[in-house]
């Protein structure tokens, strides 16, 4: 255990959770960790980690409180709810909501810390990069909050990822994270036309992504997606159930200020059936599939 680096809690362990913790144990953090699933808590163990029974138990000595859940119901129940977080966070601490949710549930957290008389601390610090910027530490993070609370947190942020920027005041973190899933989604529905777009004219297709590649159309959902299209491999880095939730905040969000997306609508609605056809488990990369449906052809790959 260090006797200058902050004493780390992490509550939520999933496909993003793990790799993130675990690169905080490498980077010489002790992390004591809660999720539901025992053998992310035995995961967490090998790495070197400290499994919790509880949320209290975690964060009870925890300088650091970082959650990484789903949604923004999981947020709301793991930080106020009355076993949550905030009712068993040490005084003084800071809790960095790491979950995509939307900018009103992050505003909410922030206000019941403030309120909650104990002088917790709050960042919404969204990510972006996906399971391979998780495993490798080159995320996004993307955050809202008070400048000085960003910068206590900053040497965390430099062991999980590579671009880290301070976005403007609560909620801020959450609504640039909600503009990423919208270009994100809307550039791999493009990649996906374009792959069936190409097959259907029998062009060799792993040839013609590299090129593209090279070119304008290049982009970090391409290179990172490129051998997901070529082998039809749809594993979840990102599930569909996932970007269908974030489409739902960028929408909303949108509609709230008065922004169209006209674009962003389409594709949330793309998106969205692709979920309603049984698709929703799989990698966001699998809007193929919707395109080849849409084409006339058999959906492929799983």
């Amino acid at each position: 255990m260090s006797e200058t680096l902050p004493t780390i809690a992490w509550i939520g362990l999933g496909i993003m959770g793990s790799p993130m913790s675990e690169n905080l144990i490498k980077a010489g953090y002790d992390v004591t960790g809660f999720t539901l699933e025992q053998e992310k808590l035995d995961r967490l163990a090998a790495a070197g980690g400290t499994p919790a029974a509880s949320v209290a138990e975690a964060v009870r000595n925890a300088d650091v409180v970082i959650t990484m859940v789903p949604a923004s119901p999981q947020v709301e129940a793991v930080v106020l709810g009355e076993d949550g977080v905030l009712a068993h966070a040490r005084p003084g601490s800071l809790l960095i909501d790491m979950s995509s949710i939307t900018p009103q549930t992050s505003r909410a957290v922030a206000k019941a810390a403030a309120e909650g008389g104990k002088g917790v601390r709050v960042l919404d610090a969204p990510v972006s990069g996906g399971e391979a910027g998780a495993v490798e530490a080159v995320l996004s993070i993307m955050a809202g909050g008070e400048p000085e609370d960003f910068e206590r947190a900053r040497p965390v942020f430099a062991a999980l990822g590579k671009t880290v920027v301070l976005c403007g005041p609560h909620g801020s973190g959450q609504t640039v994270k909600a503009a990423n899933q919208l270009i994100v989604a809307a550039n791999i529905q493009a990649c996906a036309e374009a792959v069936v777009f190409l097959e259907k004219s029998g062009v060799d297709l792993g040839a013609a992504l590299d090129v593209l590649a090279g070119g304008l159309a290049g982009s970090t959902v391409l290179e990172r997606k490129k051998e997901n299209f070529l082998r039809r491999d749809f594993v979840p880095g990102f599930r569909i159930d996932l970007h269908h939730k974030d489409m739902g905040i960028v929408t909303a969000a949108a509609r709230d200020v008065g922004a169209a997306l006209p674009v962003g609508a389409v594709v949330a609605q793309l998106v969205a059936a692709l979920r309603a056809q049984g698709d929703g488990g799989l990698d966001h990369s699998a809007l193929l599939r919707g395109v080849e449906r849409l084409s006339g052809a058999v959906a492929t790959g799983r």
